[in-house]
C-alpha cells in the first residue's frame, strides 16, 4: 500500500515499467456500478492482456459510494480503482479519496469529460432515453415530444424509474423551471407514472410488455436488447439528458501500480470494447462524440441535489403509482 500517490504516479508515464511493476502485484480491484455481463468484458480483456487479475465488486453508484467512505473511515484501503456515475465520483472528490492519474491516454478524452480538477474522468457517455414496446406502441404513433405524453392515450401507460431526481432536474433545468415543473404536474395529474427501481429492470420489462413507454431507460442496455431482436425501440425526446461515467484511483491503495494500469486501459483499450456494447466512449479517436444533449453537471447535482430531490418526491413519487 502506497500513502498519495508515490512510485506509480512516475511509472505512469512509462508503459513498460508500469506494467512490470502491476504484474509484480497481481491484482487489482475495481468498485463498478456497469452491469455484471458489461463489465466482465473489459475485465477479461484486461485479464487477457496482462496476466493481471481483476476482483470487482459490483453495486449500485451510491453502494458504492457508501461501501468506499465506510472502508476509508475504517482505514480499510481495499479498493484501488472505481467506476461509476459522475456525481458520485464528484462526491469521493471532495471527500479527498481520488488522485490525480497523468495518463498519456486523455489526450484523446473528449474534454467535457475531464474535471478541472482531474482526479476523475469521464469513459463514457449515459444517455437518458424513453423507450417502449413495439408490439405495443407503433412508430409512428410514439410521441416526437414530451409534451406529447400529455395525450390522454397514455394514461396508464408511462413508467418512470424511482430514483430519477437527478435526470428530473436536468429537464426541469433544461425546459426552464418553472415550465418544467408545471408540465410533469400536469403529467402526473393527467396521465400518471408508475414508479419502478432500476433502468436495466424496466428495460426488461418493456421487452415483457409489463411497460408499454418508460420516460427512462438506458439507451445502451436498450439499443443491445433491441440488437438481440427484442420488441423495444428507443427514442430521445428534446432536450436530451446525458451524464458522463467515470473511472478514478484512490489515494491510497492496495496495489498502486495495477490502479494506474487499469485507469489507462478504461481510457484506451477499453473505449473500442464499449463501443461494440453500445456504449457512447469518450475517446475521440475510437468515436467522435457528437452529442447534442444536455449534459448534467455533477457539482451542481451535489449542490442541488436536495432541491431536486424534494422536488421529485413531491412532484413524481408522492403524486405517482
Amino acid at each position: 500500500m502506497i500513502a498519495p500517490w508515490g512510485d506509480a504516479a512516475a511509472l505512469a508515464q512509462s508503459s513498460g515499467k508500469l506494467i512490470e511493476a502491476a504484474k509484480t502485484e497481481g491484482t487489482v480491484t475495481v468498485y463498478s456500478s456497469v452491469t455484471v455481463e458489461d463489465m466482465a468484458v473489459l475485465t477479461t480483456a484486461f485479464e487477457k492482456k496482462y496476466g493481471i487479475k481483476v476482483r470487482v465488486w459490483r453495486g449500485s453508484s451510491e453502494n458504492i459510494i457508501q461501501r468506499s467512505m465506510v472502508e476509508a473511515r475504517g482505514g480499510r484501503y481495499e479498493v484501488d480503482a472505481i467506476e461509476t456515475s459522475a456525481a458520485e465520483m464528484e462526491s469521493l472528490y471532495r471527500e479527498r479519496m481520488l488522485q490525480e492519474v497523468k495518463s498519456p491516454h486523455l489526450a484523446d478524452i473528449v474534454p467535457a469529460a475531464i474535471r478541472p480538477h482531474r482526479e476523475w474522468v469521464g469513459d463514457r457517455l449515459n444517455i437518458i432515453s424513453a423507450g417502449y414496446n413495439t408490439n405495443l406502441v407503433k412508430k409512428q404513433d410514439a410521441p416526437k415530444s414530451y409534451e406529447d405524453l400529455l395525450d390522454p392515450r397514455w394514461k396508464g401507460k408511462l413508467t418512470i424509474e424511482a430514483d430519477d431526481a437527478v435526470w428530473f432536474g436536468a429537464l426541469v433545468s433544461a425546459m426552464g423551471e418553472e415550465k418544467g415543473l408545471a408540465f410533469f404536474r400536469e403529467l402526473v395529474k393527467r396521465n400518471g407514472l408508475s414508479l419502478r427501481k432500476g433502468h436495466t429492470l424496466i428495460a426488461n420489462l418493456i421487452v415483457s410488455g409489463e411497460v408499454p413507454y418508460a420516460l427512462t431507460v438506458y439507451h445502451y442496455k436498450a439499443e443491445q436488447l433491441k440488437r438481440s431482436g427484442a420488441p423495444l425501440e428507443w427514442e430521445v425526446l428534446s432536450p436530451g439528458i446525458a451524464r458522463f461515467l467515470g473511472t478514478g484511483v484512490l489515494k491510497r491503495v492496495p496495489h498502486p501500480h495495477g490502479a494506474v494500469l487499469f485507469f489507462d486501459f478504461m481510457m484506451h483499450d477499453a473505449q473500442a470494447l464499449l463501443v461494440d456494447h453500445d456504449f457512447t466512449p469518450t475517446n475521440v479517436k475510437v468515436k467522435a462524440l457528437d452529442a447534442p444533449f444536455t449534459l448534467v453537471d455533477p457539482a451542481l447535482v451535489l449542490d442541488q441535489g436536495e432541491k431536486w430531490q424534494k422536488l421529485f418526491q413531491e412532484i413524481v413519487v408522492k403524486q405517482g403509482k
